[in-house]
């Protein structure tokens, strides 16, 4: 019998796609994330930015609007991100990032302690959760989630998790959560058949590669909320907090700006203050505790 050779290099590249799906979950993948000998005092701000994808991809993203922001206000910023999100969450504790672009969330907990404040937000949007699950699963309600395996990016990942899990537990839908370290991971998982379903947002979903979300359905969205926070450290002088905040505003303004935006899938910022969010706090989440 002749072998199919294109079979041959399905199951191949199908392989080759679980294997990078188990490793984006279970391995923490190491980039520089912050510069260690970096201090408060020096001119450079670090800037960090909640792991939701993979750190390449984070770099690629987000590097643009960090160059414009840098020749609009003067000051040298630095890309930082962690190799998860609960990781990211200890470095915001700690006060580790200058600046940092966090779920909404965060902001409401690290806006506490260590007193981080908002500066902006995604411009005429609010943040939804959604669920997607594999076109070939036949899965079209959630009661067909009923004692499956749903992956989530992290217990504390705002819409992704929060959001979603809050509906399924509403609709007393019974399921067990695994968490894979980024919304990324999450529709890596689903497309390759790992768990049934996986949360994310609609933004990271848009910047997914056509070969795996073209794979995907979405089973659910949920209701909108204050999005994404640009916030800065406290011991931020009110002078660089300010110049920053009118440069994340004046991107959309300006061609390269809004060419930079584009791959962030961001239509642009508008200036923000911390109680924005208080739609979040309404929801009384405590997931996190503020030191």
């Amino acid at each position: 019998m002749r072998s199919n050779g294109n079979g041959h290099s399905a199951s191949l590249i199908s392989l080759s796609r679980r294997i990078l799906s188990a490793l984006l979950i279970w391995a923490a993948i190491t980039v520089p994330t912050y510069a260690d000998d970096h201090q408060k005092n020096s001119n450079t701000i670090v800037f960090g930015i909640v792991p939701q994808q993979s750190s390449s991809k984070l770099i690629r993203t987000w590097s643009p609007v960090m160059a414009k922001v840098s020749e609009l206000t003067g000051l040298k910023i630095r890309f930082a991100t962690a190799p998860n999100i609960p990781e990211f969450e200890k470095r915001l504790a700690a006060g580790d990032y200058d600046l940092a672009y966090m779920n909404p969330y965060h902001f409401t907990v690290f806006n506490q302690s260590p007193g981080y404040k908002a500066i902006a937000h995604a411009k005429d949007k609010r943040i939804k959760g959604i669920l997607v699950v594999s076109k070939s699963d036949g899965i079209s309600t959630l009661e067909d989630l009923e004692g499956k395996e749903v992956a989530f990016p992290a217990p504390a990942a705002f819409a992704a998790t929060l959001l979603t899990q809050a509906v399924l537990k509403n609709q007393e839908i019974t399921f067990t959560p695994r968490y894979v370290g980024s919304h990324d991971s999450s529709y890596l998982a689903v497309s390759d058949g790992l768990f049934s379903a996986g949360g994310g947002i609609v933004r990271t979903l848009n910047a997914t590669p056509d070969s795996i979300r073209k794979t995907l359905d979405v089973l659910l969205k949920t209701k909108g909320y204050t999005p994404h926070a640009v916030a800065t450290h406290p011991s931020m002088s009110e002078d660089a907090r300010l110049r920053l905040q009118k440069a994340f505003v004046m991107l959309s303004e300006t061609q390269e700006g809004s060419q930079a935006l584009k791959k962030l899938k961001i239509k642009g910022f508008q200036s923000a203050q911390d109680a924005d969010w208080d739609d979040v706090r309404e929801l009384n989440i405590s997931v996190i505790s503020p030191k």
